[in-house]
């Protein structure tokens, strides 16, 4: 049975009292905080950039997961490397050179993603699929925290778990937008290793008792599965 980890988004939180938004989620048990970053070119917002990746690692020891929504990854991703991140996932159709951009970042002591939005199919991936430590699904249009999960997503996670499957390759599949508790079983069925949630945990009454929750579901999703 494998280890579905919840990664609250901080794009979410509150960012006037991150640090306690952060400690109320880790105290849930969470190994993994996910942080998007939007350049308001690429995407159609602004969002944070690497003094709040250094900022976090100050007050906690959680893996930082760094989703890169900009035009020129590779000028950053060293930055975001240096600011502390575990993880950091570049998107598809953002890279002119993906191999190169996937391996600098493994060559950073990183592990490397890449991302494809909603229009984008699994297909564009299967030349760095060897290279890749994890693949991140777009279930919403890139730029926007709150939006509707596009269920044509979970094709593509299935896509992704069979050629995992059949080619004997080890990445996590993640998935990022519309993750809440009424569709966290269906994604875990999916095949998905890391479900990122942002409004759905943030915004809750409670953030902590709703990432336990999730984790409840993903692991009656699981065993189901198995």
């Amino acid at each position: 049975m494998h280890q579905v980890e919840i990664l609250p988004s901080i794009l979410s939180a509150d960012f006037a009292r991150l640090g306690e938004e952060v400690k109320t989620v880790e105290a849930a048990g969470i190994s993994m905080l996910h942080v998007d970053v939007m350049d308001g070119h690429f995407v159609p917002n602004l969002t944070l950039g690497p003094p709040i990746v250094e900022s976090l690692r100050k007050v906690t020891n959680l893996k930082l997961d760094v989703h890169l929504m900009i035009t020129d990854p590779d000028f950053f991703a060293p930055v975001f490397a240096k600011a502390g991140a575990y993880s950091i996932s570049v998107h598809q159709e953002a890279c002119r050179h993906l191999d190169r951009t996937l391996r600098m970042i493994q060559d950073l002591g990183v592990k490397a993603g890449v991302v494809i939005n909603p229009a984008t199919p699994v297909a564009t991936l299967t030349e760095v699929l060897h290279v890749v430590d994890y693949v991140l699904v777009m279930s919403v249009n890139p730029g926007f925290g709150g939006q509707k999960f596009i269920p044509n997503s979970l094709r593509k996670v299935a896509q992704l778990a069979s050629l995992r499957e059949e080619c004997g390759l080890h990445y996590a599949i993640e998935i990022d937008g519309g993750v809440s508790l009424e569709n966290l079983g269906d994604i875990v069925r999916a095949g998905v290793d890391w479900l990122v949630a942002g409004s759905s945990v943030f915004h809750s009454v409670n953030p902590g008792d709703t990432v336990r929750e999730m984790q409840r579901l993903a692991k009656s999703a699981t065993a189901v599965a198995v």
